[in-house]
């Protein structure tokens, strides 16, 4: 795909103009590879082991990986229906299921070997969590995005009301409750907390958040980088030891603000604010800030002081959610490849770094092993594979495993079944 990078757009829907792409995927000014290369994947469909306990995940929100290649993820119990937890209801209603703790760690072999999670003394635990990071000495990262909670109503489920023990469903003219980042030791002792719940300001509140989506680590400059967020259109650093508050700045590198400016109707460029959610800000390894401007459809790159570089637009015609929800780099030591979860396409787009055009994507919508409903985060381990969770009622997490680089025959691969499994795709 041939991105803009304040030089040029191309729109893609749906399959629309993929001939085109496939003639012309470079930035303008810019002289096409004969034949690129690009990491190869497929899905593991056995990864990882079936949870202990009946225990099943609700919205899966957040996925990192840590210095021994555990993978580390996030869900919401709160988000299960009420005929997905029957065991735990009062009295049991059935033996299965009851919603797993929401932290959860498994190693390379896919067994959960750690599990903690929920309110405590000391912090507020969010309502709606979001995101999960791990810092350089080991320690785990908590966002959310929860606002306050609409009771259910009081009408019978004869009436059609909900069923007993239905989860409560977010307020969405509610202040926000999740205005604060958690941080714990891997064993989950709680250590220190980052702003308070239902304090925040604003765009411009140094002291709080207001619904953090992801944090990124600087370790030589002992930092957290916050996309923030579904409340804030900004990022913020802070001191990720003290807690102490740095910088912060919004799209451009302008003063951050909470006007409202409508809907997004495609194809929009150069709105000169953050729409919400700031879904993720990454940092490479040559010290450029990676920030997913989700319903932009686009990605803007800062230095690690906030002054803008250039940005890149994709897949504009994507209404909705927008398309550009979470970044991973390659793990190579020059981070040639940026991936990209695309969560209303239902794709994992694989870019060139220097460039910033789509190589291939893969992918589908559905429920099957290689296929996304909600694709929301993705990850890689020091092996190269990939690692990527599923929101809304997609609620899983999937491992995709590198194949090492191959040259791009096709923009859409579809679904990366395995090749040494029959098929029914024929591929």
């Amino acid at each position: 795909m041939k991105p803009l990078a304040r030089t040029g757009l191309l729109l893609i829907t749906g399959g629309v103009l993929i001939a085109a792409l496939l003639a012309s995927t470079s930035p303008t000014g810019a002289t096409p590879a004969s034949t690129p290369e690009a990491p190869r994947f497929e899905v593991d469909p056995m990864w990882p082991k079936p949870l202990p306990h009946h225990w099943i995940l609700g919205m899966t929100v957040g996925v990192a990986v840590d210095a021994q290649d555990h993978i580390w993820i996030v869900h919401r119990p709160n988000s299960l229906e009420y005929w997905e937890t029957y065991a735990e209801q009062q009295p049991p209603v059935a033996d299965c299921c009851t919603p797993a703790p929401p932290v959860l760690e498994f190693d390379q072999a896919g067994n959960l070997i750690n599990s903690w999670g929920g309110p405590g003394e000391g912090y507020e635990w969010p309502v709606s969590m979001h995101g999960i990071s791990i810092d350089p000495d080991g320690n785990v990262w908590i966002g959310g995005n929860g606002r306050g909670r609409r009771p259910a109503p009081a009408v019978p489920f004869a009436l059609g009301g909900p069923r007993p023990g239905a989860p409560q469903t977010p307020n969405p003219s509610a202040p926000y409750h999740d205005c604060m980042i958690l941080k714990f030791t891997p064993q989950g002792k709680f250590l220190m907390q980052i702003g308070k719940a239902d304090q925040s300001k604003g765009s411009n509140d140094v002291e709080n958040l207001r619904g953090p989506a992801k944090m990124w680590f600087d370790q030589a400059a002992r930092e957290i980088y916050v996309a923030d967020g579904y409340g804030n259109r900004r990022v913020i650093v802070f001191d990720y030891e003290t807690g102490q508050y740095k910088r912060h700045w919004g799209a451009y590198g302008h003063t951050p603000n909470d006007e409202g400016f409508g809907t997004y109707t495609p194809p929009t460029e150069g709105d000169q604010q953050f729409r919400n959610p700031v879904h993720c800000a990454v940092l490479s390894n040559d010290r450029l800030l990676y920030v997913c401007d989700r319903i932009n459809n686009r990605i803007q790159i800062f230095n690690p002081q906030g002054v803008f570089q250039k940005e890149y637009y994709y897949y504009t015609r994507t209404r909705g959610d927008g398309s550009v929800w979470d970044i991973a780099f390659s793990r190579d030591p020059e981070q040639r490849f940026i991936y990209v979860a695309d969560g209303a396409n239902e794709k994992i787009h694989i870019l060139d770094r220097q460039t910033m055009q789509v190589l291939t994507s893969f992918g589908d919508g559905g429920r099957q092993p290689g296929e996304f409903y909600a694709v929301h985060s993705i990850a890689t381990d020091s092996q190269g594979n990939l690692f990527t969770t599923e929101t809304y009622r997609g609620q899983r997490v999937q491992k995709f495993i590198f194949k090492g680089l191959a040259p791009v025959t096709t923009l859409d691969q579809g679904v990366v079944w395995p090749q040494t499994a029959k098929s029914p795709l024929g591929k």
